[in-house]
């Protein structure tokens, strides 16, 4: 009789999460968007590109923003941006801005030591860290037999393991941490979030190291956010990003003819939409939802056929050029 009623009460919150989902279809993200005023968010690759518009547009909110970076002009350009901020007033929202202080810490983050030891640093300097943005991301660009060893090791350590020490280093704070005194009978407070890749949902030729990282990274968010719910942390949300090429010069030379680059700035709403709702999955563009739900419903060599000669997506990386540096 028990197995009857869970499987009934399992029935049921099926559908009310079905229903819920249609409801908030409907209803404008910005109506639901949550506060994120005095949180510390701590981003890494925050010295250019996404990781600098994320770090511009969370100070634009009200939280203290901590940037990581291995190049350290580019992390004194993202402060001096966000200080600039003070004075423009009010933000796209009209709401006024309250850009409190930016702290800047160069940090490598495929080296564990280094990680453990800056985040200590940022325990003891700004405080208990309540927001991570895993962004930090390099590419290769080559094909498999091509790829040298270490540039294979480097991806993986930067765009996956890295994932396991920064969480490591400041999931256990958000663990014990409530907002506001108060966590509305919610385990714990936070959000992790991994700015991922399509790539890491589906392979692509001269990509099969930077896939694999992702596929990583993708596995590890999904993994540990079931394990949160699993043990009760009900208070510590989590957001996997999963966007196509986007035109921060990381991937300089990528051509698309059917599905244009992404511009940095439409992502960055878009992942700051997706975190203020609580989205748990992100993929930009939207049209990849359906590509996606194809690849798993169609046959294998139809899949080929659909995804990559249809949309050239065995080409795109063929005049693949990258930073200059």
């Amino acid at each position: 009789m028990n197995s009857m009623l869970q499987i009934v009460y399992d029935i049921s919150l099926l559908l009310y999460y079905w229903l819920e989902g249609i409801v908030l279809f409907f209803v404008p993200k910005r109506l639901r968007y949550k506060s994120v005023t005095d949180d510390i968010v701590l981003i890494t690759g925050g010295g250019s590109g996404l990781g600098r518009l994320l770090a511009l547009r969370f100070a634009r909110r009200g939280a203290r923003v901590v940037v990581w970076d291995i190049n350290k002009q580019g992390l004194d350009e993202t402060l001096r941006l966000i200080d600039g901020e003070k004075h423009v007033g009010v933000t796209a929202d009209n709401n006024d801005i309250k850009i409190k202080s930016a702290y800047s810490y160069v940090c490598d983050v495929s080296d564990r030591a280094q990680v453990y030891e800056t985040a200590k640093q940022v325990r003891e300097s700004v405080g208990k860290v309540t927001i991570l943005v895993n962004n930090a991301g390099i590419v290769s660009g080559k094909r498999f037999l091509e790829t040298p060893d270490d540039h294979i090791l480097r991806t993986f350590h930067v765009n996956a393991i890295s994932h396991f020490w920064t969480i490591k280093a400041f999931l256990p704070d958000m663990m014990t941490s409530t907002r506001n005194g108060n966590n509305n009978n919610n385990k714990g407070y936070g959000h992790l979030v991994s700015v991922a890749s399509v790539a890491g949902l589906s392979g692509t030729v001269r990509l099969t190291d930077y896939c694999a990282s992702k596929f990583a990274a993708v596995g590890l968010d999904e993994s540990l956010r079931l394990e949160l719910q699993c043990d009760g942390y009900t208070g510590i949300k989590s957001t996997v990003v999963c966007p196509y090429f986007i035109n921060t010069g990381m991937f300089d030379g990528v051509s698309s003819s059917i599905i244009p680059i992404l511009e940095p700035t439409y992502v960055a709403d878009e992942i700051m939409s997706a975190i203020l709702t609580n989205q748990e999955v992100l993929v930009i563009p939207k049209l990849f939802y359906t590509l996606l739900s194809l690849k798993s419903l169609l046959p294998t060599k139809a899949s080929f056929i659909t995804l990559n000669n249809t949309f050239g997506f065995t080409k795109t990386m063929t005049e693949f050029k990258g930073h200059s540096k």
